[in-house]
């Protein structure tokens, strides 16, 4: 698994890998799960140590998923090589009711708020020309940030949608299971339980 190292700031009190406060610690929750597709998360370097970046929980259960931190200060080329069938995961177009032929190998996720990922599809060039799968999404109720728009979701709901469509099976639940559960911790901690994205 590739992870990108957390700076040695994580705040105190908090687990150095879930992030949430040590009392409210999400990681006996975090499954391990393998899919057949790879899942790469290009996430914006001011998401690194917020509790609330549901790409971080994507990463920790999906097995051979990449993490890679992008836009940030030193942060000028995507070092990552994006194969032959990859696929970019973003609201633009039809969204997809049954999957592409031939299906995507990989599938990258822009793991930001809305604003910033609209400008990191913009600025990184490996991402221009890549076939786009849009999804028919529509948030829950509990979310741990607020959206836009109501079918705009979280990284890991993203993550879920997607390989429903594409492979079905149990890891979109167990991926969205993860994702009540944080947001559960988080309403334990007095956030959460707002219309969101994150």
């Amino acid at each position: 698994m590739c992870y990108t190292p957390l700076p040695v700031s994580v705040p105190p009190g908090r687990c150095p890998r879930c992030l949430f406060r040590l009392e409210h610690c999400l990681c006996p929750a975090v499954p391990r799960l393998e899919t057949a597709t790879r899942v790469i998360l290009l996430r914006h370097h001011t998401e690194r140590l917020r509790a609330s970046n549901s790409g971080r929980l994507v990463h920790l259960a999906l097995a051979g998923s990449v993490l890679r931190d992008v836009s940030g200060p030193g942060r000028r080329g995507l070092d990552l090589e994006l194969g032959p069938d990859t696929w970019l995961v973003y609201p633009e177009g039809e969204p997809w009711s049954a999957p592409p032929a031939p299906r995507p190998r990989a599938l990258v996720f822009l793991d930001a708020t809305w604003h910033q990922a609209r400008r990191m599809r913009q600025r990184l060039p490996a991402l221009r020309g890549l076939p786009v799968l849009a999804l028919a999404t529509t948030g829950g109720a509990a979310r741990m940030r607020k959206a836009p728009r109501p079918e705009q979701v979280s990284t890991i709901e993203a993550v879920a949608a997607a390989l429903r469509l594409l492979e079905g099976g149990d890891v979109p639940d167990a991926l969205e299971a993860l994702f009540a559960a944080a947001v559960t911790r988080m309403r334990e901690t007095g956030r959460g339980n707002v219309t969101g994205e994150g």
